[in-house]
């Protein structure tokens, strides 16, 4: 089983976990036909709408 040989420093430890703090949310952007707030390059799931074309029937 591995073991490792020296205790990881404080340094290290805090500099691995500083990458993770760094990631956001996505981006929203907003729909042109119901003004929405949709995700970016995805089918909105309020109209249905992508590239200004109707992809899905929503009821």
């Amino acid at each position: 089983m591995a073991v490792p040989k020296r205790k990881t420093s404080k340094k290290r430890k805090r500099t691995r976990e500083s990458a993770n703090m760094k990631m956001s949310a996505p981006n929203l952007s907003v729909c042109p036909q119901c003004h929405e707030p949709k995700l970016p390059h995805r089918v909105c799931s309020n109209c249905g709408y992508y590239n200004k074309k109707e992809i899905l029937t929503v009821e």
